[in-house]
């Protein structure tokens, strides 16, 4: 039986999403609504009593202080009616907590081919709108195609009775499972084969992989479980396993490396082992916190005697560049379980985010696949709805603008865990699989969703379909594992757990299994989502909320048991063996038995030409640009710039205070809206230890030179942990970048020789800067292809390339939260000190792009001096001299002295004769616009007491330190005097922060 209810505000109540429909359809679209209505609708498929109904709508689906509802149609006035609703296979999370909150209520166990699925109306008035705007709003507004069907009625249209006449949206495919044997009597019918199933199999690989099915010895052992051929089983684990993706392929590839401004020529064998592995190893011998890094989901750091902190970072940009919410919030709690899935498991206690789009405001003739504005709009509210409903704080995140994300954007995760040092007195970073143990999966069921990134592709679609294109992310189910699994791990019941992220089962299963070198894998015994799904689908689908555990077979019962008490469902799908076969069944059916050295078989490296072009044989020069006559004007303007200005109606979307150990907030000041440097969380709540973290972004340096976009988003990370308080001794690191193709094409991929050595050069610039520093990498992620289309105004595809990206992350241990620093001026009378030179460095500065120009000059970082320099800024934190500490970034001198006056609520007067490097040996004296917006690397911003100021010169004696200028309370003015003593700005602080708020104000 087919049930129905529907939920609305009542009237005199503000609706929130339908003020924000009214006003996205009139932003975006130009279409103006006069009132708009959103109802709630509950589909329900099972056999329960009108009572039973009427229980649910009353005690569990409707709030009667603010809702009203009913078992039919609600009669709603309206124009039009715009009906979604997820398309079938699609994740419905809110469906899914109304299925176990009836069971909590009525006891009820939903069983095969019942359910509870939701979807929303909207009731939207307007006399002059036309069913065209409807089509408008519900197909680019309202719904993604990809995961959601829509329906428009008008009101003449519209049947009171039936309403929107909902249908449970079920998957049936109708499909016998089957396992396929697939004939490889030549290279070239097996690259037939990997086009036709997009197994993207490399052209070098295809011999290895034949020569390996028809060897002799292979054969007759294949022939003993009643194969011949391979199976499509196999190819597809195959394909997986060997995707760069998870095989890293790129960073482990060759490049012939040629620079031709200096003539050197080399070759490059192993990006990763070079410039990753080998500085890391080193550096992990120098730093005993360092406990494990290189080679588990995410690396480990000592936190405190008795705890490890844990932290990875993750990309999700393809999947969100198609549906934005549902790859956003995917990314979140897939990183998310990498800390679940690091040694024997870790707690959650913080993630973060970082996003790269195109213009928001982008108006041209061009169509992107997803406008910029709802991207972000979808990634903002995916990442979260993954966070807050995950119960993990999100303290730190990063939003830039840049026109070369218009084809594809970024959309970066970072997640921290923390986990007690030892559990039943071993190591928790130490895990194995062994011959004997049984494998579980944990978590969600198993669906066509993550199938090679689209489902169904060679299906007719019907309204019972699968979509899978890309996932939902269920941040409720995996909240329960977390909590199951910990409980688990303090007993003692893990040996070995990972998760199931990309490639599923076949990477989880595959690679543990090679610790024990063997396993037996049953999949008619893996939990599906429907029926229907062949073999191969359930190894590498990578639907979510999916951990593979371990479990001795004595152990059994009681994870079970915990396992029922927690409603996770657990399920043994095989068992760990030493026989050295990839052994998989379905219904005692051999359809997958391989070597597990299979892919140590002399598979060939990737190969690269990389040719690196100095900027000025690509045309760039330095820009002559008329100074300024009006510098307060010009402080207005670069306070308005998009990468400058407030992002606070982002970072308030998400809940920092969650679990109650935020220390240095995501926006500090008197009116807590400015961006911090770092944040610092205490994850163990009984101690006054605090992890302090930090990431940064820097990828328009990448337009001159990727080599110092590395460095200095490296040195910014490391100087915003500073800031706060952090130890230059303790600094971990995370790297994940985000490349665009690399592969010479002179058709599709003209300049990729030229993008491979720009990738040389950043992991080289990594190296060096890991090595200056004494940053161990704790983990690191790569992410490669960042390319995409728009659509011409002739239905033409034009190729865009993302700019060459890597945010680093950085953590760091603070002994006593109480020491912590904010940026914010604390007292009028206080001196401003600026740490560092100022060069002239304005190369694809925020300054330059005000002009639409690029330059020549990027900022470069000297590693041996800013070491010294910043252990000195650590010693006067240490020492409690500064009232506040910032890190120069974006924008230079002129934005982040403004945005320190702005947090303190307090006036400047700043004299730029005095900034260091003003007047540097043999050159003369810097521009006025240089000393504000020169984007020197290595600066910081301080303000002392005057009482401390003998103390801390002392402390800096010898190295680019000055007094700058003073704050100040009188009517909290910034004045600001140019290097020839004239006064060049005098504005009020209520004006910057006017221009600050101004470009995304109504979005708050």
């Amino acid at each position: 039986m087919i049930s129905s209810m529907e939920i609305a505000l009542k009237s005199e109540l503000r609706d929130a999403e339908a003020s924000s429909l009214k006003k996205k359809a009139g932003s975006y679209f130009g279409i103006n609504l006069d009132s708009v209505r959103c109802v709630n609708i509950v589909t329900i498929e099972s056999d329960l009593t009108p009572e039973q109904l009427e229980r649910i709508r009353q005690e569990i689906l409707t709030n009667p202080v603010t809702q009203f509802s009913g078992l039919t149609p609600l009669d709603l006035d309206f124009h039009w009616c715009i009906w979604i609703g997820f398309r079938p296979g699609v994740r419905d999370n809110p469906g899914a907590t109304a299925m176990e909150a009836v069971k909590d209520v009525l006891g009820k166990e939903f069983g095969a081919g019942e359910g509870i699925y939701t979807s929303k109306r909207y009731c939207i008035q307007g006399e002059d709108l036309s069913r065209r705007d409807m089509e408008t709003l519900a197909g680019q507004l309202l719904s993604n195609p990809i995961i959601q069907q829509f329906k428009i009625f008008s009101r003449e249209e519209w049947d009171p009775a039936k309403g929107a006449d909902v249908q449970p949206p079920k998957v049936i495919l109708n499909h016998t499972p089957c396992c396929e044997p697939i004939d490889i009597d030549s290279n070239e019918t097996l690259a037939r084969i990997s086009d036709a199933r997009n197994l993207a199999l490399n052209p070098r690989d295809i011999p290895i992989i034949r020569d390996y099915f028809l060897d002799d010895q292979v054969l007759a052992s294949r022939k003993e479980v009643g194969l011949s051929k391979p199976t499509d089983v196999e190819l597809e684990y195959i394909s997986q396993a060997r995707s760069d993706h998870c095989n890293h392929n790129t960073f482990n590839g060759i490049f012939r490396y040629k620079d031709l401004s200096t003539g050197e020529e080399v070759i490059e064998t192993s990006l990763f082992k070079t410039y990753i592995q080998k500085p890391t190893l080193e550096l992990k011998e120098k730093k005993e916190w360092v406990v494990s890094v290189l080679w588990d989901n995410a690396g480990v750091g000592r936190f405190d005697p008795d705890n490890n902190y844990v932290i990875t970072g993750e990309t999700h940009n393809s999947p969100s560049n198609m549906e934005a919410y549902g790859g956003a919030i995917t990314g979140i709690v897939g990183v998310y379980r990498d800390p679940m899935g690091t040694g024997l498991g870790s707690k959650l206690f913080m993630g973060s985010f970082g996003f790269c789009v195109g213009d928001i405001n982008y108006s041209g003739p061009l169509k992107p696949p997803l406008h910029p504005r709802r991207l972000l709009d979808g990634v903002i509210e995916g990442v979260k709805d993954g966070g807050n409903k995950s119960g993990v704080p999100t303290t730190f995140g990063q939003t830039l603008f840049d026109p070369g994300y218009m084809g594809k954007s970024l959309v970066f995760v970072t997640a921290l865990g923390i986990m007690p040092r030892q559990v039943q007195g071993k190591p928790s970073h130490e895990k194995k699989t062994s011959p004997g143990e049984l494998i579980i999966m944990s978590g969600g069921r198993v669906g066509k969703d993550g199938i090679h990134g689209v489902t169904a592709s060679s299906e007719s679609y019907s309204e019972n379909t699968p979509a899978g294109h890309v996932q939902i992310g269920d941040p409720y189910t995996q909240k329960k594992m977390h909590d199951f699994l910990l409980v688990c791990r303090d007993e003692g019941l893990i040996p070995f757990i990972t998760d199931n992220g990309g490639g599923g089962l076949s990477s989880s299963v595959g690679e543990s299994a090679m610790i024990s070198n063997g396993c037996v894998v049953w999949l008619d015994r893996v939990p599906l989502k429907y029926e229907g799904l062949d073999m191969w689908e359930i190894w590498v689908s990578e639907s979510q909320e999916r951990m593979t555990i371990a479990v001795k077979p004595e152990n059994l019962d009681r994870f079970m048991e915990l396992s029922r008490l927690h409603e996770v469902e657990s399920t043994v799908i095989g068992e760990y063996t030493d026989t050295g076969k990839l052994h998989i069944k379905y219904k005692d059916e051999t359809c997958a038995y391989v070597d597990m050295d299979l892919l140590e078989k002399g598979f060939p490296a990737w190969e690269f030409d990389a040719v690196w072009l100095p900027p000025k044989t690509r045309g760039l020069t330095e820009p002559v640009i008329s100074t300024p006559s009006d510098f307060n004007t010009l402080m207005v303007k670069m306070m308005e710039r998009p990468n400058i200005c407030s992002k606070e109606w982002i970072i308030r979307q998400y809940d920092h205070e969650v679990q109650g150990g935020s220390v240095i907030k995501p926006l500090v000041g008197v009116k807590h809206n400015i961006p911090s440097d770092a944040s610092v969380t205490r994850p163990v709540l009984t101690s006054e230890k605090g992890l302090a973290f930090s990431q940064s972004l820097l990828p328009w340096y990448s337009r001159i030179d990727a080599y110092h976009m590395m460095t200095c988003t490296i040195d910014e990370a490391v100087r915003r942990l500073i800031a706060v308080g952090g130890s230059l001794d303790h600094i971990g690191g995370v790297d994940n970048f985000c490349w665009p193709n690399i592969g010479q094409d002179e058709k599709t991929n003209p300049d990729g020789s030229f993008k491979a050595a720009q990738l040389v050069r950043a992991c080289r610039a990594l190296k060096d800067a890991c090595m200056g520093f004494q940053i161990p990498l704790l983990s690191g992620k790569d992410s490669m292809y960042v390319d995409g289309h728009l659509e011409g105004q002739f239905g033409e595809r034009i190729k865009v390339s993302a700019l060459e990206t890597v945010q680093f992350s950085a953590t760091s241990v603070v002994e006593d939260v109480a020491s912590c620093l904010s940026l914010d001026p604390k007292v009028s009378g206080d001196l401003v000190y600026v740490v560092g030179l100022t060069r002239d460095e304005l190369g694809a500065s925020e300054y330059y792009d005000l002009f639409g120009k690029t330059g020549l000059n990027v900022p470069k970082v000297d590693f041996k001096g800013s070491y010294t320099l910043y252990k000195a800024v650590e010693k006067a934190i240490e020492k409690q001299l500064p009232a506040s500490c910032h890190a120069v970034a974006r924008g230079g001198l002129g934005v982040h002295l403004s945005l320190m006056a702005m947090a303190g609520g307090l006036g400047m007067e700043i004299d730029l004769s005095r900034v260091p490097g003003s007047a540097e040996k043999g050159k003369s004296a810097l521009s006025d616009e240089a000393l504000l917006f020169s984007e020197s690397a290595g600066r910081f911003i301080l303000t002392i007491s005057p009482e401390n100021k003998a103390v801390f010169e002392k402390l800096c004696k010898g190295l680019a330190v000055a007094c700058v200028g003073r704050v100040t309370d009188e009517h909290a003015r910034m004045k600001i005097t140019g290097a020839k003593g004239a006064l060049l700005a005098d504005l009020s602080i209520e004006s910057l922060e006017t221009a600050f708020n101004k470009p995304f104000g109504d979005m708050i």
